[in-house]
């Protein structure tokens, strides 16, 4: 038995939640304290800035305050209607896919509504498959709208706070990184809470029916991982594709042809740069982490279900992984402190070591933390079934898996930050190479990219190893979950850069002084290496939650073993391996195809718009916010597709063995190019930033801006974006979303799938 009551586990776990959801309030709180403009019915607009004796010159020049104002309104603007007109879109996805659900689910007992008897729980009956069949898709589109919001209320705060980063920074780098900080914490809190809270409520709902077939419902219960990984697969190849299109669109004409500064308001693309950031990398980010978060716990729940505390019903036991994300929060929310309370940043140099030391604390806060939970929520020892062997586990043994999945994320952060912070050799050897030229630039980069693989590999194979040989399947589920329990942390510093970027950005288009600029900078290159540990999280974490989902479809499916020498099996593992080529050249070619049409508007503008390059005419923003909206939401849908399509054909038409195999390729395959094209992309955009800043005797040799060097690391930091921020990323999703459908459908494949091979 737990040492913890069952009673109290009912407490700990919304408590937790609320708690998250209320710090959450309170940073948004302490972020509106930081005034822009309101109407004012006398006198048109009056101003509303804290007062501080660290005012810099110049910080009630109310024309500068009203841009500010102006370009946030326009950003918010553009990022909500391009999210409104894409959740149409899904809105109508999740009605036909959450139909295919119920219809195939229900279809594998003939809709029947009489009991069945149990897998595991020898002797027992089990509630009928026409019930699997209507809450699975319940889960879903639960997981759906859960992630939908997750995004809209990133992308919400992250336009809120943009501004009031700006006008910070003219009081000090430290205030302005504290309010950027402060807001992607309020996203991180707000994610990490509502995604526990509403899975938590979610099985004691199912629970007023399911009563003790505990089977049932956590079977059912994976919809939600299915929906969570679906929306965030749409938000992160459609964002994707929005920001990477403004963005090449506005580099190539802007900084290279035309010689003008990045976000300078003179280039129409800027505005559709802006809002691509919060599109992309906030709100696509952000369902993208609660689709791993979502993933990792319902396949965790769904192994454990089927383990001795599943079927003696030890509530405590069961909701193991739910305590760890709750554990995560309150540690998450004492390490916040550290940065925005404890520690003041005073120079720019200060930023960085900042936010690695926010990994670090969480880190080390948490395995304490994973070890009380694992002493007083799981019996001393208990019995998983392992393949239709049982397999003895202590409850030390699972403090383990979570401590080694946390640690390796901790190792793939820190590579990651190695291989694109321009503070160290690999990103400086990337800029050095532009001298040269972008071939040269261009080679080392993706050199870089290759070798950045290798460390995370190892990491995330001892990581498997190690939990496997513990505790089975059920070890590498809470592996992966060990690696997201600190997700409120690391969100906060993932969405702590497009906020900065976006920061940086007013202040150019809003005309602020040069060292204004240099200060937003130094956030904005603290961001990108930020940035890049987060997708490098959410690689680590997709390639445990990925192999802990196909061990649970593969024991759902019935499958004894997947042998690779069976051509079955084989020709599975081969199509895996290239499915993430080709999804990959999909959303490469969208990316160009969008950016092709927005480098043709641009130039028009220049060319054919009167005193448009002295800055005596505005140009036309609305277009290229057009361009890219039109081209994101018709180019997300193919690679989406390729993706959800992909299970459900090979399961009904070749089987459960040969799906066996192309999701083992696909894993194999998609975590490389994943992890190589996020840091390749990363090492190439801070070669550019070192280039620009130019603030050791190396990178003003070769700089300055609109130099051939520049020039070509801009060339370089243009071919990485689409690699960073749409392919890389939307990566990891492919690998989970595959496996989670896989896991869902797998009672029909069971029954009805391969006849193809009954014809052959």
């Amino acid at each position: 038995m737990s040492a913890l009551s069952e009673g109290l586990t009912q407490i700990v776990i919304p408590l937790a939640s609320l708690v998250g959801i209320g710090f959450a309030l309170l940073q948004w709180f302490l972020v509106s304290r930081v005034k822009l403009l309101s109407q004012d019915s006398s006198n048109g607009y009056k101003q509303k800035l804290i007062e501080s004796d660290e005012e810099e010159e110049g910080i009630n020049n109310l024309e500068i305050s009203i841009k500010c104002t102006e370009i946030q309104h326009a950003i918010s603007v553009g990022a909500t209607s391009f999210l409104f007109t894409e959740y149409k879109y899904l809105g109508i996805f999740m009605c036909v896919f959450g139909a295919i659900i119920f219809l195939f689910l229900g279809s594998v007992k003939g809709f029947s509504t009489k009991s069945e008897p149990c897998t595991y729980s020898q002797g027992n009956t089990c509630k009928p498959a026409l019930a699997n069949a209507f809450f699975s898709t319940i889960a879903f589109l639960l997981g759906a709208l859960t992630s939908v919001l997750s995004g809209y209320l990133g992308m919400k705060i992250a336009t809120y706070a943009n501004a009031r980063t700006t006008l910070e920074a003219r009081k000090g780098v430290g205030k302005a990184f504290i309010t950027a900080f402060r807001s992607g914490a309020v996203m991180g809190f707000l994610l990490a809470a509502n995604g526990l809270l509403v899975l938590y409520v979610s099985i004691n709902l199912f629970k007023l029916y399911y009563g003790d077939d505990w089977e049932g419902l956590y079977e059912s219960i994976t919809g939600y991982g299915l929906g969570g990984s679906s929306m965030a697969l749409f938000g992160r190849v459609g964002g994707g594709i929005y920001t990477k299109a403004a963005d090449v669109g506005a580099d190539l004409v802007g900084k290279v042809e035309r010689n003008i500064p990045e976000d300078d308001p003179r280039n129409p693309a800027v505005i559709a740069d802006n809002v691509g950031d919060n599109v992309g990398d906030i709100a696509g980010m952000g369902s993208d982490l609660f689709g791993s978060y979502a993933e990792s716990s319902c396949a965790a729940l769904f192994v454990a279900s089927i383990s001795s505390f599943g079927i003696s019903h030890e509530f405590t036991a069961m909701s193991y992984p739910l305590l760890i994300s709750s554990m995560g929060i309150v540690v998450c929310l004492i390490t916040t402190l550290f940065a925005t309370d404890l520690f003041e940043i005073k120079k720019v140099s200060d930023i960085e070591p900042s936010l690695k030391r926010q990994l670090l604390i969480s880190t080390v806060l948490m395995t304490a933390g994973i070890a009380v939970v694992s002493f007083f929520a799981l019996p001393s020892e208990f019995t998983l079934f392992n393949f239709g062997t049982e397999k003895e586990v202590k409850n030390w043994h699972l403090f383990f898996c979570v401590a080694i999945g946390l640690w390796a994320g901790l190792i793939i952060g820190y590579t990651t930050e190695y291989y694109t912070s321009n503070a160290y050799s690999p990103v400086q050897d990337v800029a050095d190479a532009c001298r040269t030229g972008a071939a040269t630039n261009v080679i080392f980069g993706l050199a870089l990219g290759y070798k950045s693989v290798i460390i995370p590999i190892f990491a995330i194979a001892i990581a498997i190893y190690v939990s496997f040989s513990l505790a089975a399947m059920y070890g590498i589920a809470v592996a992966a979950l060990g690696m997201l329990s600190t997700i409120a942390t690391g969100l906060a510093i993932d969405a702590y850069g497009p906020i900065s970027d976006n920061a940086g950005g007013i202040a150019e288009m809003a005309g602020m002084s040069h060292k204004i600029r240099e200060r937003t900078d130094a956030l904005d290159a603290a961001g990108n290496t930020t940035a890049a540990i987060g997708k490098g999280f959410a690689i680590g974490s997709a390639a445990l939650v990925s192999l802990a989902l196909f061990g649970a479809y593969v024991s759902r499916a019935g499958i004894k073993t997947v042998d690779v020498l069976t051509p079955k099996a084989f020709i599975g593992l081969i199509v895996g391996a290239m499915l993430p080529y080709w999804f990959s050249a999909m959303t490469m070619k969208s990316v160009g195809s969008a950016a092709l049409k927005m480098v043709e508007e641009v130039r028009r503008q220049f060319n054919t718009i009167p005193g448009l390059m002295e800055g005596r005419v505005k140009p036309d923003y609305a277009n290229c916010v057009k361009i890219s909206t039109d081209a994101s939401l018709r180019e997300m849908i193919p690679p989406g597709a390729l993706v959800m399509l992909t299970p459900l054909i090979v399961g009904t038409l070749f089987g459960v063995e040969t799906l066996a195999g192309v999701l083992a390729g696909a894993l194999v395959s998609g975590v490389q190019v994943a992890i190589s094209a996020s840091n390749t992309g990363g090492a190439w955009d801070n070669a550019k930033k070192y280039i620009e800043a130019g603030v050791s005797e190396h990178a003003k040799s070769l700089g300055p801006k609109g130099s051939e060097c520049h020039k070509a690391a801009v060339i370089g930091d243009t071919i990485g974006d689409p690699l960073k921020d749409t392919s890389g990323p939307s990566l990891n999703i492919l690998i989970k979303l595959m496996a989670v459908e896989s896991l869902v459908f797998a009672p029909f494949f069971a029954a009805h799938g391969g006849f193809l091979f009954k014809f052959i």
